[in-house]
């Protein structure tokens, strides 16, 4: 098992666990990463999502470039690897819950995909991150290519994939590529594990429909609007800030 996961207190962690390869992604890997992706979408008890490694100061250095030149003529286990690597993005992209990546260390091509499918990018200082395959000869996924368009823009994009080149936590915050630099992912955890469940799940499904351009409501989001106030969570979150007390969730 390369794949490494634990939960407590509604927080989700997976961990990559290949720390003599820099956790580089092998076929089996991407498909032990479905695998448990699809576990987490229908687990309600969980607030929240992080992907990190499991050994300080690595993070990801992409797929596996020496088991990609193995296979390279073989169009089956090529087809298997792209699906697994799109399933994979799919599913992080799916969960409901928000989810983070913890990036410590270099964060590389397919690593670098990994956490653009997060919904946010945590960065210690030591991070760096880049998207190489024009240097390996390779395309990256059209479905991660607009993901990082989303993110940091078409200019920023391009110039991403097009020098291949490795960038530092500080001008990755400035591009918009990580969300904030710190030592852990943890104060930001609480902070979100401490919020209304539900209201997390469909605020990231009202986050997923203005990404699709839906600019307007409709009679779901107008339900859900409007149910919600009728809800425990409501109950509960009103009560605590008239009281001036935590909610409990």
């Amino acid at each position: 098992m390369q794949i490494d996961y634990t939960q407590a207190a509604g927080i989700g962690r997976i961990a990559l666990n290949r720390p003599a390869q820099r956790n580089a992604m092998s076929l089996a890997m991407w498909q032990e990463l479905a695998d448990v992706l699809a576990r987490l979408a229908q687990d309600k008890a969980l607030r929240a999502v992080v992907l990190t490694s499991s050994t300080p100061g690595l993070f990801c250095a992409g797929a596996d470039i020496a088991e990609m030149l193995a296979n390279r003529h073989d169009a089956s286990w090529l087809a298997e690897q792209q699906a697994a690597i799109n399933l994979v993005q799919q599913r992080i992209v799916a969960l409901p819950m928000p989810t983070l990546a913890f990036i410590d260390g270099d964060c590389v091509g397919g690593g670098c995909g990994l956490a653009l499918a997060c919904d946010l990018r945590i960065a210690s200082p030591h991070a760096r991150l880049g998207i190489t395959p024009a240097r390996l000869g390779l395309v990256y996924p059209l479905h991660d290519v607009a993901l990082l368009v989303d993110i940091v823009g078409v200019g920023a994009a391009r110039r991403l994939l097009y020098t291949a080149g490795l960038i530092g936590a500080d001008e990755a915050l400035r591009i918009h590529l990580i969300d904030t630099i710190a030592d852990s992912a943890e104060p930001m955890l609480a902070q979100i594990a401490a919020n209304a469940p539900g209201s997390l799940r469909l605020l990231k499904s009202f986050v997923g429909r203005a990404r699709a351009g839906q600019l307007t409501d409709d009679a779901a989001s107008l339900a859900a609007f409007a149910e919600a106030f009728g809800g425990a969570e409501f109950a509960e979150g009103a009560s605590a800030f008239v009281e001036k007390r935590k909610a409990q969730f």
